[in-house]
């Protein structure tokens, strides 16, 4: 039986159509990713284990901004020698691409991938997601007020400062499917489409973009400078890692129900996509750096983020678009890469887990 044959008409994939009154139940075979009858009601049987998991782990790892001190974040942004110019300005950098990115990954969840993706499991889990882009969001309005920045420069860099604007472009060019209202799946050209717009969404803002920024803040952690925002970006580093991860079995699950959508045409589409996504996290380093800082430079993230393009290459079943790139940051490797817990600042990180540890990517 395939997922559309108990409703011989086509199936409604919002959920908040008429009552299905044929009398048949939902089997666990009935559901799908996509293009399946979507009912609000029926949570179970659970077809994907993984998504529930997910959901789980999400909310075992619950935390709010405002729990995390700033003071002394306060006391050396307000310090004249506290930081240098260089590293004020990657900061605010960070703040004005993080903001303007969590947003969008929002409304992108809300508005789009909500609605066509059919599965009640993974809709439960894009629930808690959203709350958690939500947390985020609050968590820069949470720092731009501790160190009483200048609202308007923070909130307006997405289309003030080129290297960010050109990422929000990409961006809004690859996912105009899941923002287009009159946008459906069902024939093989709009699955595609939707497909290539998730390895967009997940893959590449969730899963490349974040990683210069990560790796910057917490190399100022590590040298005790603004431990508050880096505590913050640790716990919003976990939250990603899941989002990722997630959004890697989403698009996995679909090729595997799915198996005609993954031509080489597309495969060669999202090598390309992952390639000028790369080079554009690559200028937005170059942005944040024009000189190095702690311990980094824009040459080394460079090569860091040919790893991550790598890695995510692999994820997808491609082959590398970078076979000689070496990780050229092996605290990163222990901050982000293991697949363990680990309390790397002695924060409250771990303290936050109340079940079964998590996994990283």
């Amino acid at each position: 039986m395939t997922p559309m044959s108990f409703d011989q008409q086509t199936p409604n994939t919002t959920g908040l159509g008429q009552v299905d009154r044929s009398g048949h139940r939902v089997r666990v075979d009935d559901k799908a990713m996509i293009n399946c009858r979507a009912d609000v009601n029926q949570l179970l049987p659970l077809k994907y284990r993984w998504a529930w998991e997910r959901y789980l782990a999400a909310c075992r790892n619950h935390w709010m901004p405002t729990e995390v001190s700033m003071q002394a974040d306060i006391e050396l942004w307000r310090s004249r020698d506290g930081l240098t110019e260089d590293e004020r300005r990657m900061v605010k950098r960070n703040l004005g691409f993080f903001a303007a990115s969590e947003s969008l990954v929002a409304n992108n969840i809300v508005l789009a991938i909500y609605r066509h993706l059919t599965n009640p499991e993974c809709r439960q889990y894009l629930l808690r997601q959203a709350f958690e882009e939500a947390v985020h969001t609050h968590t820069f309005q949470y720092i731009c007020e501790s160190l009483s920045l200048d609202e308007g420069e923070l909130f307006n860099m997405y289309r003030e400062v080129p290297a960010i604007t050109d990422k929000a472009a990409w961006a809004l060019k690859y996912t105009q499917n899941l923002s287009d209202p009159d946008f459906t799946t069902g024939t093989p050209a709009d699955d595609q489409a939707f497909l290539r717009d998730l390895v967009a969404f997940y893959v590449v803002f969730e899963g490349m973009w974040f990683y210069t920024g990560f790796a910057q803040i917490l190399s100022l952690g590590r040298r005790n400078k603004m431990v508050g925002i880096s505590e913050q970006y640790q716990y919003i580093l976990r939250d990603e890692s899941l989002h990722l991860n997630f959004g890697i079995d989403v698009i996995n699950q679909i090729k595997a129900e799915n198996p005609h959508l993954w031509t080489d045409a597309l495969q060669a589409e999202v090598r390309e996509m992952l390639q000028s996504a790369c080079a554009l996290e690559i200028a937005y380093g170059r942005d944040t750096m024009p000189r190095g800082l702690l311990g980094l430079n824009a040459d080394l993230c460079r090569e860091y983020m040919h790893v991550i393009t790598n890695r995510r290459c692999g994820q997808l079943g491609l082959s590398p678009l970078f076979p000689e790139a070496r990780n050229p940051f092996p605290w990163m490797a222990e901050a982000m890469d293991i697949k363990k817990e680990k309390n790397f600042f002695e924060t409250r990180v771990i303290e936050y887990q109340t079940g079964s540890s998590l996994s990283w990517e």
